[in-house]
């Protein structure tokens, strides 16, 4: 707006005219001398404009200019917040797994057959499998990368279907004292607490392969053989946050929630810098 020979009144100098104005600086001619003030902070408290249409344009001005900082301070206080919240999890992860590398794929994904897919989330347990060959053929599969901060994923498959739309039947973190490593009868028991059934129709909403990938042959969907894969703790998260959208019923939903909590301070992962699913369905 152009204020150029507008008339206004200062608290100190009086009367006077505005003379030059830029986007940051106005410089106004009174009585005896011409003052340079900020634009448009010197308006309001010290310097009123005679023109009372202009008087309203300005203050929208002010508001607009405040409203923006306001703004500009809750996002630095976010960003604050934010980092007080990586160190806040760094601390406590590291006090938690002191002796524990974390590793980047440290979640399981389950096949679970016709049988299983009732004694799954009835027991809320899965079996690992056994070793097929070499001098330990017979025993039990040790699930060596479970950790507490390890989570199981339920998937099944009709017969009948081709594998893209292998479906999620749930998901429970494993037991707080489970170490796969001293596994010696293939049992991954679930956590007392964060445990996830879906129903029919929400499985049939969450496709696995939405989320997983194959890096070696990334347009690939194949499982081929054996009863679980490990996978990524971010893929694992991805499928926590949509649970939570599908779950309608508030204590569940309020379960999920406190699941996905639970499970990225366990990962050391942060929601806002959770990337968007995009396994080898989302790039057909």
């Amino acid at each position: 707006m152009n204020l150029i020979n507008k008339k206004v009144t200062h608290k100190r100098f009086g009367m006077g005219s505005i003379v030059k104005q830029n986007d940051s600086r106005i410089e106004i001619h009174f009585a005896s001398e011409n003052k340079i003030f900020v634009f448009p902070d010197v308006f309001g408290k010290h310097l009123k404009l005679h023109d009372k249409s202009d008087a309203k344009s300005i203050d929208e001005i002010i508001q607009k200019k405040e409203n923006e900082r306001k703004e500009e301070e809750w996002k630095q206080e976010e960003e604050k917040k934010l980092q007080r919240k990586k160190w806040e999890l760094h601390l406590e992860y590291e006090k938690l797994m002191k002796h524990h590398e974390l590793h980047p794929k440290s979640q399981m994904v389950f096949w679970c057959d016709a049988e299983e897919q009732n004694s799954s989330v009835s027991e809320w347990k899965v079996f690992s499998g056994v070793i097929k060959s070499g001098n330990n053929k017979g025993k039990p599969n040790k699930p060596i990368r479970l950790r507490p901060n390890s989570a199981v994923l339920l998937t099944a498959i009709d017969s009948s279907m081709p594998e893209k739309d292998r479906r999620i039947l749930g998901v429970y973190m494993v037991d707080e004292g489970f170490v796969g490593k001293l596994c010696e009868n293939g049992y991954i028991p679930a956590h007392s607490k964060y445990r996830l059934q879906l129903t029919k129709e929400e499985s049939d909403q969450l496709l696995f392969w939405k989320y997983y990938i194959n890096e070696k042959s990334p347009e690939k969907m194949t499982w081929n053989t054996g009863k679980y894969r490990y996978f990524d703790n971010s893929w694992m998260a991805q499928i926590l946050l949509d649970i939570i959208s599908l779950k309608s019923e508030p204590n569940e939903r309020e379960l999920a929630q406190q699941f996905f909590k639970h499970f990225c301070k366990m990962n050391q992962i942060i929601e806002q810098e959770l990337p968007k699913p995009n396994g080898a369905i989302m790039r057909i």
